[in-house]
């Protein structure tokens, strides 16, 4: 009996791969998964210990907050990543955020898999001390929901427990395209009503939105629902070039015309809901063959390549109004306006206020487009300008209704344009103010030598008649 029992022992080890059975130096960076049925699966529970050892292991930088729970009372884990040591950016303003989610479809697992990576990649970065991931984190925070439908990805199927396809079920134009499964209302089902919840209260602000699946190797914008191209093309156009210039040529479209018509998905009530700059980034569907160990790095590093140029250049993916000069006169005000971010901006308006900090003049609306630089002529009909006031420039960040507005204090001082018959001049407080330098020729004369007394006059009888 001991030796058939041994005979068994030696057939099974022999059947285990060489790299399983040897110590992998990458270890920690392995998926906590196993293969079934032609996929490498993770399931909620070993989810659940590995989210639960980054909070343990590294909570300078981790955050672990569950968030809501399935329909079978699983819970919903978001892991939250930044440098807790800071609260915002170096030069004081607030850090950008990113939202991520993975496993709507319970059986698209390299879907889950990127966005488990997406979160364990910055997390190895900061304990290895690459610069790249510790840039990030002082600039920006990352949520990360890795598993949205832990019920279907238990049992292997694309549905949740009640036979919902999750990525139909958001309330944007929800059941109003063929579809199969988006349950009985809009976010009938608790995942995804839980998903939206989080969207509106913790990342109501998000600089993007990458949701994750497994299909068509394609990354999807806005429009699902319709082919014409979104309110803000240009960013999204800008950076399907970027990328297929420089990194990948994965294939990057509106979504009707990419892949086919869909609604009710959290992509387009990302970004027609919320106003996010929103992604479906679908990876192939050749899953890792049955008993190999393939390091996910490898797997999916293209992938995760354009996911860290999505967040390193989070700043960009919203307009970015700066004033480069400020010109008042009775009638009108210029505005020499720089956008640095590859966003428009279809409304934006320029605000005075008094000493008391009051809103007391707004002007017409105005539009800046993506990386553009602009001088814009308004009407200051109503304007009560003393000079002792401020600027500040309100736009919506990006063209969407939905985008969020801004309210910007303008660092730069206004200078004003006297116009006296068909004469004009500038006054303010440079160098070459024309008081400025009365003044200076006032004081130099006090010091002057006598004999220099008389060109000291002159030039002041000069200025006067001018």
């Amino acid at each position: 009996m001991r030796v058939a029992v041994g005979l068994v022992l030696c057939m099974l080890l022999a059947s285990i791969p060489i790299s399983s059975a040897q110590s992998d130096s990458k270890e920690e960076e392995a998926w906590p998964g196993d293969p079934i049925d032609s996929h490498v699966h993770m399931t909620w529970a070993a989810l659940t210990l590995e989210v639960n050892g980054w909070a343990d292991d590294y909570p300078e930088i981790v955050e672990l907050a569950d968030v809501g729970k399935s329909e079978l009372g699983r819970s919903l884990w978001v892991v939250r990543i930044s440098d807790w040591s800071i609260d915002n950016k170096s030069d004081g303003s607030a850090k950008e955020v990113v939202y991520i989610d993975g496993g709507h479809h319970g059986n698209e697992y390299l879907g889950t898999a990127l966005a488990w990576l997406s979160a364990k990649w910055y997390i190895n970065g900061w304990a290895e001390g690459n610069q790249e991931a510790i840039d990030v984190l002082q600039s920006t925070v990352l949520h990360i929901l890795i598993m949205l439908n832990p019920d279907g990805n238990d049992i292997d199927t694309r549905w949740n427990i009640n036979q919902v396809d999750l990525n139909r079920n958001y309330d944007h134009y929800w059941n109003t395209c063929p579809t199969t499964q988006p349950g009985s209302s809009a976010f009938s089902e608790s995942e995804t009503a839980a998903n939206a919840a989080y969207m509106n209260a913790e990342v109501a602000d998000a600089d993007l939105y990458v949701t994750m699946h497994t299909g068509v190797w394609i990354m999807l914008y806005p429009w699902g629902k319709w082919p014409e191209q979104p309110a803000d093309w240009e960013l999204y156009h800008q950076i399907r070039d970027d990328v297929n210039d420089n990194i990948s040529s994965i294939p990057i479209q509106n979504a009707n015309q990419g892949l086919y018509p869909n609604c009710g998905t959290s992509r387009d009530y990302g970004y027609g809901v919320m106003g996010y700059p929103t992604f479906t980034f679908e990876t192939d569907d050749e899953q890792f063959i049955p008993g190999s160990f393939e390091n996910l790095n490898d797997r999916l590093a293209e992938e995760m390549d354009v996911m860290r140029y999505l967040i390193n250049n989070v700043w960009y993916w919203r307009a970015r109004l700066d004033v480069q000069s400020l010109e008042v006169s009775d009638n009108e005000v210029t505005i020499d306006v720089a956008n640095h971010g590859q966003a428009s901006t279809s409304n934006a308006t320029l605000q005075y206020l008094d000493s008391s900090g009051q809103i007391t003049w707004t002007s017409s609306a105005f539009t800046v487009n993506a990386t553009n630089s602009t001088m814009i002529t308004l009407d200051t009909g109503g304007l009560d300008y003393g000079g002792d006031g401020s600027w500040q420039m309100y736009y919506q960040v990006r063209v969407i209704n939905a985008s969020r507005w801004v309210t910007e204090e303008i660092g730069i001082q206004a200078v004003t344009l006297i116009e006296e018959g068909d004469a004009s001049f500038l006054t303010g407080f440079g160098l070459f103010n024309s008081l400025t330098t009365i003044i200076s020729i006032i004081g130099l004369a006090v010091v002057m030598k006598p004999e220099d007394e008389d060109l000291a006059e002159n030039c002041l009888a000069e200025i006067q008649e001018n």
